[in-house]
């Protein structure tokens, strides 16, 4: 099974190194390949990853100039190796469970029919750095969330998709899985901890009004799609939007 996880990175030199360990520890389960999008980074994030680089094939970097997140996703999506079978993402101050792929890449190989599994993600605010996971003291809260990271897609599924809209601030995971699910897709919702979500000054989630208008738009743009096309479905019943209004997680 062939993965490819795209990670951007942008000014993260504090906490991409944990992040890409936190998925090579997990080379096991599956022919993992790490894309890094550097989207113009000014810090030493992109030297962290280069000296990983160096001692793991696994990693590989493309470097562009800023233009955000959402940009940087699709220069992953368009820098995939063609023998991608599957496709995730993980942020860079995120971290990957030490048993993600082991337990949900085999329900995907399980049933070939199926175009995506989606698992949970665990919200914390302080580090085990050790083990690489949540602090046995922090808060945490685990939910079911709106997060690409929560995912793994096939590359045929993720391609019918399209790519990220550039158009939006924030909320364009939001837009994006709202397309994945609205469909025909066949997919499968896990009780995996697909991702470990950190909690932190940084957090774009933080811009309240910004992360509040950007999810209305995305939630607009599902409306429009469905009344253009009844055929399409809310995807009602998936996430836990009570816990995850920007004022919650922020």
């Amino acid at each position: 099974m062939r993965l490819t996880v795209i990670v951007p990175l942008y000014n993260r030199e504090k906490y991409i190194e944990s992040a890409l360990l936190s998925l090579l520890r997990q080379r096991a389960a599956c022919d993992l390949k790490i894309l890094v999008v550097n989207d113009g980074s000014t810090d030493d994030g992109p030297e962290r990853v280069e000296k990983l680089a160096r001692q793991y094939g696994e990693i590989r970097t493309v470097h562009t100039a800023n233009q955000g997140v959402t940009k940087a996703r699709n220069v992953g999506l368009q820098h995939l190796p063609e023998d991608a079978d599957f496709v995730s993402f993980l942020d860079s101050d995120d971290l990957s469970p030490a048993n993600r792929f082991a337990d949900d890449l085999p329900v995907l190989e399980a049933d070939p029919a199926l175009d995506f599994v989606y698992g949970k993600m665990r919200l914390f605010n302080d580090l085990d750095e050790k083990n690489a996971q949540p602090g046995a003291d922090t808060w945490q809260a685990t939910v079911r969330g709106i997060s690409v990271s929560a995912a793994i897609f096939r590359v045929p599924f993720l391609r019918k998709i399209g790519e990220f809209d550039e158009s939006l601030e924030q909320s364009e995971d939001t837009d994006f899985l709202f397309r994945a699910f609205e469909g025909n897709a066949r997919y499968r919702l896990t009780e995996t901890i697909a991702v470990y979500y950190r909690q932190h000054p940084g957090n774009m989630t933080r811009q309240t009004e910004i992360a509040r208008r950007s999810f209305v738009h995305a939630v607009h743009k599902s409306l429009v799609r469905r009344k253009r096309n009844p055929a399409l479905r809310p995807p009602s019943g998936v996430f836990d939007l009570q816990e995850l209004m920007p004022d919650r997680v922020a």
